[in-house]
């Protein structure tokens, strides 16, 4: 079984959130692990040159997102 639970802050862990793995797991083994969220996302110079290239694009030569998937689909077999 796999559960997620996911926490604004560490201060919201409490009892209930306990007791709530102890009824679910019962005597099972299980494993915790606390995971980070990760707020800031900065863009590398590599990707700010790609995301520039791409403004640059002539809108005539775009396509649908549905035909974006079902090329990719067709050229690697999703």
């Amino acid at each position: 079984m796999y559960t997620t639970y996911h926490l604004s802050s560490a201060q919201e862990v409490n009892s209930d959130i306990l007791d709530a793995i102890k009824v679910a797991f019962k005597s099972r083994p299980i494993t915790i692990t606390i995971e980070e969220e990760e707020q800031d996302f900065e863009i590398s110079q590599e990707m700010a040159t790609l995301l520039d290239e791409r403004l640059l694009e002539d809108e005539s030569d775009y396509i649908t997102a549905d035909e974006s998937i079902k090329q990719l689909k067709t050229k690697y077999g999703l």
